[in-house]
């Protein structure tokens, strides 16, 4: 099982931008999807984005297309979630997790292993 660790978060203002690090450890992320989830308080946790390590396939949750974008350093075994046009509702814990799953079921955490600690992303209006 790969262990992830986030980095990242801060404070931002709308309009802003932040990059998102999910870093492996104990293994690569060699043969799984990284999947990027959130949880805003008081709500349930929700897929963000998901990236193959093999191949590159991506896909996003819709209320984050056109301004998020996930991507990978091979060579850093990292997954990273870019994020522009930052909105106030898009403050949440950021967590990142791994899966087998085939992509159908990219948006079900339940897939998910290796959950990190999360990093925390706050955007004021």
């Amino acid at each position: 099982q790969v262990q992830v660790a986030e980095s990242g978060g801060g404070l931002v203002q709308a309009g802003g931008s932040l990059r998102l690090s999910c870093a492996a450890s104990g293994r690569t992320f060699s043969g799984y999807t990284v999947g990027w989830f959130r949880q805003a308080p008081g709500k349930e946790r929700e897929w963000v984005a998901a990236i193959r390590w093999s191949g590159g396939n991506t896909g996003y949750e819709d209320s984050v297309k056109g301004r998020f974008t996930i991507s990978k350093d091979y060579a850093k075994n990292t997954v990273y979630l870019q994020m522009n046009s930052l909105k106030p509702e898009d403050t949440a814990v950021y967590f990142c997790a791994t899966t087998k799953v085939v992509r159908s079921s990219w948006h079900d955490q339940s897939f998910y292993n290796g959950w990190g600690q999360g990093t925390l992303v706050t955007v004021s209006s």
